[in-house]
């Protein structure tokens, strides 16, 4: 599979009373292709996956497989820091038929950067589909280091990154000497202009949940040759990229949505609601982007 150039959503997950909403998740999927999404990841970070077992992120891609019938790429959260495991959900996500998996690195456990090789080579052996390899370190507190991506682009099935150490420049250093052919993304909305100077193909973005048109722009207006108008789309959204920061993702980008009128419900222990002095400044920024439901405060 040749994967997208573009924005892939990093999809939140909706609850109803601590259940998997999924009449609420067909209604943001179909948004989402209206308004240009090139992709769906879903139980990534964003969709909470920590708090999602085994079975549930099965049927959760089952579905989200079904919605989207083919319409756009479905890549599957199924990265652990257990090998054993993140194999094991790889496997049964291939079966089900997603396009392919993204794998964050193992977190707590902190391997070495031989451990990490070892880890990807190990899943990478066991599937036949598209792997995004997922670096995060802020949140796993160990960083895929460029000559690791390097080395494991020339495994078979593993074709993209998603890079979130906050160093774009990795991205052309990266791409420099890795396969022909890898992909990299940006996993930091605030860095996607920054990556496609480097070279990158896109974004993995939690800012799409919730301006997924505009989050496309940004991408596609540098790869159509309107670099200023790329330039001037992430500066223009920069303030609404920093407030869905304002405490833990997905805590923000979920009260945005429901303050949209798109209702996505709550999360799962142990995040809670977002504070009441952050949800009055993340509405006044949804209003200042003409994005907050009418009566939303």
């Amino acid at each position: 599979m040749n994967l997208w150039n573009g924005a892939g959503v990093a999809i939140v997950t909706p609850f109803q009373n601590g259940i998997i909403d999924y009449p609420a998740m067909a209604e943001l999927m179909e948004w989402q292709i209206a308004e240009g999404t090139d992709a769906f990841i879903v139980a990534g970070t964003t969709g909470e996956s920590a708090t999602l077992s085994k079975e549930e992120k099965l049927e959760l891609f089952a579905f989200a497989l079904k919605t989207v019938n083919g319409r756009i790429p479905l890549i599957a959260g199924t990265g652990s820091n257990n090998t054993q495991d993140s194999i094991a959900l790889s496997v049964a996500a291939q079966e089900l038929g997603v396009d392919g998996l993204l794998l964050v690195t193992p977190y707590y456990n902190k391997p070495s950067q031989r451990g990490l090789l070892a880890h990807y080579k190990a899943i990478a052996e066991a599937v036949s589909i598209p792997i995004i390899l997922y670096n995060v370190p802020g949140r796993t507190s160990v960083d895929l280091l460029p000559e690791t991506v390097i080395e494991l682009s020339f495994v078979p099935h593993i074709v993209a990154l998603k890079e979130a150490s906050g160093h774009p420049e990795r991205c052309g250093q990266i791409l420099a000497q890795a396969k022909e052919g890898f992909k990299v993304y940006s996993g930091n909305d605030n860095e996607i202009f920054d990556f496609m100077e480097q070279g990158g193909h896109g974004v993995i973005s939690v800012l799409s949940n919730v301006a997924p048109r505009a989050t496309h722009d940004i991408v596609a207006a540098y790869l159509a040759g309107d670099v200023d108008r790329s330039r001037a789309l992430q500066a223009e959204y920069d303030r609404l990229i920093a407030d869905l920061f304002i405490e833990t993702n997905p805590v923000p980008v979920k009260e945005a949505l429901n303050l949209m009128g798109r209702p996505v419900g709550g999360f799962r222990l142990p995040l809670v609601e977002l504070a009441p002095n952050n949800r009055q400044t993340l509405s006044e920024t949804l209003a200042h982007y003409g994005l907050l439901a009418q009566g939303g405060a």
